[in-house]
């Protein structure tokens, strides 16, 4: 044990390479046939394994001394095609240790780090429970379903010193970087409004279904956990959890975190002074959704707005984009996306700042997976992309735009009591109900 911290201390070569969710070529689990010695192992421990918890698996292992222990997934059936596919490229699973409770495999004392990658629900009480183990955790976005719960994922990493790095992982690709260098120079002229968009025609909620026994090899119970008890329903299950309000916050949350973060780091922003959200069930009033599927919310700031408009089942988005962001200055917009980013000139500018298309240049999950494994070695918090604090800023965000939308008002922030003005709503919305016997331990 004491070789392995002197190891994660060290610096080493790490590697990139391309994001692979579901098809996995051999060379990038390498890794597994290196001849490391067990004691200069980094050791992975994964829970959630059937979406981006799988995805940050893939990118973990293509870095030169991790190792993947163990597993944990409630169903039986993911975890037996994910081991499938590792031996498919040639490596060794048989010593993967599986598991269907999170708290097992934070027992095996051999690993260091953890990866979640559960429906959002989950997040909060996983990334605590894994702090008190000892343990470093890399926690999908966004990291809580609530606003109390982010502060106290923040509370938990700083009692239990732990490294914990948010999965928002545009924060490691460069061109993002660039436009935001563009941005900062003022070249943009003053920025009055910064519109967010996410229209994404692939998305859509299942249809109506009746309830139904859990399939054969799923923990339902434990799928649960936190959330209210209710009877199995296909339609609200893996990938579909994000259009109900138990478990997720839709669109708002899956993907507003990852754009309306890089919308306030553009504009040097913390909080909003106040929030008003409409929108609807309008694209698919027939099929299974909670949350809107069809989104406009406005967030006020000093100096400045920011509109958020989010669309399932369609792609045609603002400049020809079914995702971004625009800064709209007086002598320019910036508009950026996971593609690249360019400056659009405004015609009446004497200011000549038209900047063509800057592609993106890397592959920012594996980027953020090198960040994350060089911080858990230097033990420099302050060199993590995007540390819990950072996730917990954006992820509250999304939530008040949630909360607005819910409670049907305008909401007003107090920054200095970190609470809504209104005391209803902070009763009811700050934060999720637990269910069946589970709490958030005091910290």
């Amino acid at each position: 044990m004491h070789s392995r911290k002197k190891f994660l201390q060290q610096s080493s070569l790490l590697v990139g390479g391309g994001l692979l969710v579901s098809a996995i070529p051999a060379e990038a689990f390498s890794i597994f046939k290196n001849r490391i010695a067990p004691s200069d192992q980094l050791n992975i421990g994964a829970i959630g394994i059937n979406g981006m918890g799988w995805a940050n698996v893939t990118a973990a292992l293509k870095i030169p001394g991790v190792k993947l222990l163990a597993v944990c997934d409630v169903d039986q059936n993911v975890i037996d095609k994910r081991l499938k596919e590792l031996a498919a490229t040639g490596a060794d699973v048989s010593g993967i240790k599986q598991y269907k409770d999170y708290r097992k495999l934070l027992d095996q004392k051999e690993i260091d780090a953890v990866i979640i990658g559960t429906p959002d629900h989950w997040h909060a009480l996983i990334m605590i429970h894994a702090c008190q183990a000892g343990k470093d955790v890399y926690v999908e976005k966004p990291v809580g379903n609530s606003i109390m719960e982010c502060r106290a994922m923040i509370a938990a990493q700083k009692k239990y010193n732990r490294v914990v790095q948010a999965g928002q992982w545009q924060r490691s690709q460069q061109h993002f970087a660039n436009a935001l260098d563009m941005v900062h120079s003022g070249q943009l002229g003053n920025i009055r409004t910064v519109k967010v968009w996410c229209y994404q025609g692939w998305m859509r909620p299942q249809p109506v279904v009746p309830d139904s026994a859990p399939p054969a090899g799923v923990d339902y119970k434990q799928w649960l956990g936190p959330a209210a008890t209710r009877p199995f329903n296909a339609s609200r299950f893996h990938f579909h959890f994000r259009w109900f309000w138990d478990y997720a916050g839709g669109l708002m949350t899956d993907w507003g975190v990852h754009l309306l973060d890089y919308a306030l780091l553009g504009m040097k922003a913390s909080v909003p002074k106040t929030i008003v959200a409409m929108g609807g069930r309008f694209a698919y009033p027939d099929l299974y959704e909670e949350t809107p599927d069809t989104l406009t919310t406005l967030y006020e700031f000093d100096g400045f707005n920011l509109v958020w408009d989010s669309a399932m089942g369609i792609d045609n988005g603002s400049y020809g984009r079914d995702h971004g962001i625009a800064f709209i200055g007086n002598n320019g917009t910036l508009v950026l996306d996971r593609g690249g980013w360019e400056v659009i000139e405004e015609k009446q500018s004497k200011n000549k700042i038209a900047h063509p298309l800057e592609q993106k240049m890397d592959n920012g999950l594996d980027k953020h997976w090198e960040n994350f494994v060089a911080a858990v070695k230097s033990r420099k918090l302050e060199n993590l992309h995007c540390s819990i604090e950072e996730g917990a800023k954006i992820a509250t965000v999304a939530q008040m735009g949630n909360i607005a939308f819910r409670s049907n008002k305008k909401l007003s922030w107090d920054k200095a009591t970190a609470q809504f003005t209104d005391a209803a709503i902070n009763k009811q919305y700050l934060m999720k109900h637990y269910h069946n016997g589970y709490a958030l331990p005091k910290l």
